[in-house]
């Protein structure tokens, strides 16, 4: 059995110092906006060459508050890939905005820059890059777009800590940058946890008081603001894994460079391409065949676990039906929808669990 996800290779060597990291949080007393979450906002803001990190619930919050920090709202209109995970499309939702969606390059599954300009109208006001599946989007040519149009960027990050794009790592590039630290991500908390990065002063500064009610100063108010703080537990934990994240992401690239060797020339496979600007981190390995279904089913039993990201793509989601987009709207999404596949990516995979994942792919076809 090769499971999608296994957590053991990568928690078991760490096991103590994060039993010390809950241990010095229960002890300390402070269980909100503590310490842990202070000394963690400076080593992410170091780690993405950023002036400030603003830790935050989830990445779907800090999606939010970034466009809201940025005066998006009510009659607006975002530009976001047609091909992501549903929470980039709702932070537009959340602030009144309509998404605009833009279809992805074919070989690296990212927004292309080149379809950016035809959807902006008098409306648009900010465009959310995301770095899917670990590779980073073609930013200089986004950031050069967007400061043509005097547009604000919101990178999502989610899947992509350590990756650049020509040397400047993601999340450093636009007005304010979005991740996620779901246990499942290159750098994982034990639970939910977000941040934004950003070099403005005043957007850290407005985040920073809008996650926390509105408020500085306890009990005074100066806007409306919300309950999206970071977690203090969380906060520890992910400052013990912080010192890991590098030498997991250089696994995950061994991991797919296996992959990429045992892979070539198997069947219809399309394998991951990485732009030659681009470094990828491998969040995910995910490949595509006309056959996705059946192979998936043929892993299941053959004791592979797969998963698809993402089946639907946003703008045939129910949620999304009021933008009257029909089927073939978007047909590279569509086509991505129907046929990727993500393979067992996670630190700790061997060369010969690779290579059994391969030989079982190879026996599909």
């Amino acid at each position: 059995m090769i499971p999608f996800l296994n957590f053991e290779q990568m928690h078991a060597p760490i096991r103590a110092q994060m039993n010390d990291a809950f241990l010095s949080v229960y002890d300390s007393y402070w269980y909100i906006m503590g310490e842990e979450m202070k000394k963690f906002e400076k080593q992410y803001a170091l780690f993405s060459h950023t002036k400030y990190a603003v830790g935050l619930s989830n990445c779907l919050d800090a999606l939010h508050l970034s466009l809201k920090v940025l005066g998006v709202g009510e009659g607006h209109e975002v530009i976001v890939p047609s091909n992501t995970y549903i929470a980039t499309v709702l932070a537009t939702s959340l602030v009144g905005a309509k998404p605009v969606f833009v279809e992805p390059d074919p070989g690296t599954y990212n927004i292309a820059p080149g379809n950016i300009e035809a959807a902006i109208t008098s409306r648009t006001r900010a465009i959310i890059p995301v770095h899917l599946y670990g590779q980073a989007c073609e930013m200089e040519e986004i950031m050069a777009i967007a400061n043509k149009h005097q547009l604000g960027v919101v990178e999502d990050n989610a899947q992509s800590h350590g990756a650049a794009f020509n040397g400047k790592i993601t999340g450093s590039w636009g007005n304010a940058n979005c991740t996620s630290f779901y246990p499942g991500k290159n750098l994982g908390a034990l639970g939910d946890a977000g941040a934004i990065t950003t070099d403005d002063v005043d957007i850290a500064h407005r985040v920073t008081v809008l996650r926390n009610y509105g408020s500085q100063v306890k009990y005074k108010n100066e806007v409306p603001g919300h309950n999206m703080r970071m977690d203090e537990l969380q906060a520890a934990f992910l400052n013990v894994k912080m010192d890991y994240l590098e030498p997991w992401n250089r696994q995950r690239q061994q991991i797919a460079s296996w992959y990429l060797q045992t892979l070539q020339g198997v069947g219809d496979l399309v394998l991951p391409y990485t732009h030659p600007g681009a470094t990828h981190v491998y969040h995910l390995f995910v490949i595509r065949t006309k056959q996705r279904d059946a192979l998936q089913q043929h892993l299941a039993k053959a004791g592979v676990g797969t998963l698809i990201h993402y089946p639907i793509p946003p703008h045939l989601q129910d949620a999304y039906r009021y933008l009257g987009l029909k089927k073939g709207a978007f047909p590279l999404a569509e086509e991505f929808a129907s046929t990727c596949l993500s393979l067992p990516m996670w630190p700790g995979m061997t060369q010969d669990m690779v290579g059994e994942v391969s030989e079982k792919i190879a026996s599909f076809f």
